[in-house]
């Protein structure tokens, strides 16, 4: 979650991760970051797709208490137009039908348990909301997104052939196999960061039963990009106003040739057209649409996204439910605006994500 070169340099020295949304600095293919490359896909068991293993027999597994159907964690896999989309089934214990939602992942080269490990990242955040929701009878799926991990062969095959959409049909993909799964009631989409916003267009594809965004933007990127660059860039104004300049070009549409070595990764000529298509949403807009009951979720202490986000949401959806989590990380998990809490947050996966965040996903994520 941190720009390369100059900009990397400098949040180090800060010792404060930089936010995602400007970090399109990581492949978003996963291209020489070595997200995932190399490694089994996390979060899983090593099962087959769809494969649970032996049903038990009622009464099996040790004490007489234990449930008949056990709680599960398998590997499942869909496949988009390019090839196969890899994640992990999370059901709880009980013989259903569960509640059950799709786990939407935020900006970047994102692995299904929420980390990019070749950027430091690796606080487990979804894993841990999944296994947290499995505790209080909630399904779930999260995944690999396209290109990285074992979703390797679901991504386009340049950078510049990607686009923000794109994110929302995989999704789409991942609600729609849940609906043909005669153990879940009912679906939601919880859409953190940039799943925030690929949410929205989500509920507007498929019947979706709830919709939550965690840590969403209220505002279009451009706006977000300025605002990330602007702190990030405060030592070098000759730098932030080329970046500026970049973002307006883009907005138009416009792809920019002439980009400086500094702002390269982030703005590099291939994924330009991927921010040009993003660009075009606007989540206060988006968010109107939604025909599901809405949560929203914010942390005062998320350096990436701030509560006047929310708040922006909460104000274009009037009936959406607003819960603000005091000391609420943008990684879930409780920090302070200390750098070293920070960091911890972003790092340390045995770090447990907020009760707080279950607490009020359980309470709005409809039973049936």
């Amino acid at each position: 979650m941190s720009l390369r070169s100059r900009l990397v340099g400098s949040a180090r020295r800060a010792g404060i991760a930089l936010p995602c949304a400007a970090a399109l600095a990581w492949s978003l293919l996963g291209a020489g970051c070595g997200a995932g490359e190399g490694a089994p896909p996390p979060g899983g068991s090593g099962a087959l797709p769809g494969d649970a293993g032996p049903t038990p027999s009622p009464g099996d597994g040790g004490s007489p208490d234990a449930p008949s159907c056990p709680a599960t964690s398998v590997d499942v896999t869909v496949e988009n137009a390019r090839g196969a989309l890899a994640g992990t089934l999370e059901v709880p214990a009980g013989c259903g039908p569960f509640p059950a939602v799709v786990i939407i992942p935020g900006s970047g080269p994102t692995d299904r348990d929420g980390n990019q490990a070749a950027a430091g990242l690796l606080a487990d955040s979804y894993r841990l909301l999944a296994e947290g929701l499995r505790d209080r009878g909630i399904a779930s799926i999260r995944y690999d997104k396209a290109g990285i991990g074992a979703s390797a062969s679901a991504a386009p095959r340049a950078e510049q052939e990607m686009r923000f959409e794109m994110g929302a049909d995989d999704a789409v993909l991942w609600v729609e196999e849940l609906r043909r799964d005669g153990r879940f009631a009912t679906v939601t989409v919880v859409g953190h960061s940039e799943g925030s916003l690929l949410g929205m267009l989500v509920a507007g594809r498929t019947d979706v039963d709830g919709y939550v965004s965690i840590a969403g933007a209220g505002r279009p990127i451009g706006d977000v990009l300025r605002e990330q660059l602007a702190s990030a860039l405060q030592q070098d104004p000759a730098l932030l106003e080329a970046a500026n300049g970049i973002i307006d070009q883009l907005e138009l549409g416009q792809l920019v040739e002439d980009v400086p070595a500094s702002l390269m990764s982030a703005f590099r000529p291939s994924v330009q057209p991927y921010v040009i298509s993003w660009m075009k949403y606007d989540p206060g807009a988006e968010i109107q649409a939604v025909a599901a009951p809405v949560l929203l979720v914010q942390g005062t202490t998320d350096i990436q996204v701030k509560v006047e986000d929310a708040e922006l949401l909460a104000r274009a959806r009037p009936d959406a439910e607003l819960v603000v989590v005091e000391g609420m990380s943008h990684t879930l998990k409780a920090a302070t605006l200390s750098a070293a809490s920070q960091n911890a947050a972003y790092s340390d996966p045995s770090l447990p994500v907020v009760p707080r965040v279950l607490e009020a996903l359980e309470a709005f994520i409809p039973a049936e």
